[in-house]
């Protein structure tokens, strides 16, 4: 028996090793373009490929530019003549990044990053090329998602029609609008870059030449990074910019002279983002609008006025002129306001006129009542002495020599223990204009009580209130008493 011990053993580990190899499942292959050293030459445009992500993986030195991707694929392509590319990984199952390199020609260390796109399955990067020169191609799952297919396109691109300033679209029929796929635009050489903004990574030129001496409007909605320049010369090294504007809805207005021709340029910065769609228009320049306030707006004349202006321009050109009109035969020039004191009682046409700087005007004006409207006590009269339970008469006396008013005199005693005062009456009526020696009187009557008794004393106040407008000396409007002695 001893003897058979070892060929059963020998038996058992080989059927053994035949079930574990039976049970072990299959090890898929990276997908043959896995490595930066077996990249996929693309031969021909256009081009698509799809591979697997599930065994994809990432090599030592692997750059990872735009989104970290663990499971990327690797393509690459020789340009025979310079244009423009187009690569994208829409269609992908898994959310996919791209990213396109110029070869060094020393390995994957060597590459020089020249764009990316990524976070959605419809990713795209554009890029200007090169004939002779060879890019790679980087396209790869995002992060950790691990199954799917990873598909690639590229394509020509043709850059639109005005892309070069030698064929800049002709815009001398006002008004003028255009539509423009900027994603396959380039710079040129020596073209200019902005003042207002930085370095471009696109633009497209638009020639305006004026039939007549005029300002007008042009206007962008490209998007953030976007710009727009005007230019005079007749040669890109020539330029010399008049004007630039950056940014959502650029607005440029700027003085055109007959005879002379203009070059726009609609440019997008190299971090401009949110689509490649630009729409450009030319329009003569609307007017500017003119318009002020003014405060007080019920002034008298001991009030200094101020006017704010509040002028703007649908051509968002700055304002270089401004002048006030005050109406009395006085103005101040200069920028946003303007203070003034009138002398007299009246009716005044102000007027507010503002200049742009491309040469614009608009003026509007206000008729502003300047009315000094003054109520005073001159009069309060009250008891020198009284009892509690005692009723006497007290009396205001209001003077007025300017408008007839309707006043309030609210009369008020003081309350024991606290400097505090409580309403103990109160007349509205008519007060007519009179000369400064007659006053116009409110009489009251109060009843002493066992309060004022207790507290020895009783002090009276009297305040005046124009009904219906604001009193230019309110000071002389409220009047304190003597106290007048309570006793029991």
């Amino acid at each position: 028996m001893k003897t058979l011990i070892p060929a059963v053993v020998a038996v058992v580990a080989a059927v053994a090793a035949v079930s574990l190899a039976l049970a072990a499942p299959a090890i898929a292959a990276p997908p043959p373009n896995d490595a930066f050293a077996d990249a996929t030459t693309i031969t021909a445009l256009p081009y698509t490929d799809a591979q697997q992500s599930t065994e994809a993986t990432t090599e030592f030195g692997e750059p990872q530019n735009c989104s970290f991707s663990p499971q990327t694929v690797w393509y690459r392509i020789t340009p025979t003549a310079d244009g423009v590319l187009g690569a994208d990984v829409g269609g992908s199952t898994v959310p996919a990044t791209l990213s396109l390199y110029r070869d060094g020609g020393s390995g994957i260390s060597s590459l020089s990053f020249v764009g990316c796109a990524s976070f959605g399955p419809s990713s795209s990067t554009t890029a200007h090329v090169q004939a002779g020169v060879t890019y790679y191609l980087q396209a790869g799952a995002l992060f950790s998602v691990g199954f799917g297919t990873i598909r690639l396109s590229v394509q020509p691109l043709t850059p639109p029609a005005n892309d070069d300033f030698a064929t800049a679209t002709a815009a001398d029929t006002l008004p003028f609008a255009d539509q423009v796929d900027t994603i396959a635009a380039g710079v040129e050489a020596g073209e200019p870059t902005p003042a207002c903004a930085g370095a471009l990574g696109t633009s497209v030129w638009y020639a305006y030449h004026a039939a007549a001496t005029g300002s007008v409007t042009a206007t962008i909605s490209a998007g953030f990074g976007s710009s727009l320049a005007a230019y005079t010369g007749s040669t890109v090294a020539s330029l010399q910019q008049i004007g630039c504007r950056s940014n959502f809805g650029s607005v440029l207005t700027f003085r055109a002279e007959a005879g002379q021709t203009y070059y726009l340029q609609l440019g997008r910065s190299q971090f401009s983002c949110c689509g490649t769609s630009a729409s450009f228009s030319l329009d003569v320049a609307p007017s500017p609008v003119a318009a002020f306030g003014v405060y007080p707006g019920d002034p008298n004349t001991y009030d200094t006025v101020v006017f704010s202006d509040q002028s703007y321009d649908a051509g968002q050109a700055a304002f270089v002129g401004q002048q006030f009109d005050f109406g009395d035969g006085t103005s101040a020039d200069g920028c946003c306001s303007a203070t003034h004191r009138y002398a007299n009682d009246g009716d005044y046409t102000v007027s507010d006129t503002v200049t742009t700087e491309d040469g614009r005007s608009a003026s509007t004006t206000q008729t502003l009542h300047v009315r000094t409207h003054d109520a005073t006590i001159t009069k309060l009269t009250v008891p020198q002495s009284a009892s509690a339970g005692q009723t006497r008469s007290l009396a205001v006396g209001i003077s007025n020599t300017r408008y007839p008013e309707t006043v309030t005199v609210e009369l008020q005693r003081s309350a024991a223990g606290s400097a505090a005062f409580v309403t103990v009456g109160t007349l509205t009526q008519e007060v007519p204009v009179r000369s400064a020696n007659r006053t116009t009187p409110f009489a009251y009557s109060y009843t002493f009580t066992a309060e004022d008794a207790a507290a020895g004393k009783v002090t009276f106040r009297a305040v005046a209130t124009i009904v219906g407008a604001r009193d230019a000396l309110p000071a002389d409007n409220t009047v304190v008493a003597l106290p007048t002695k309570v006793g029991r």
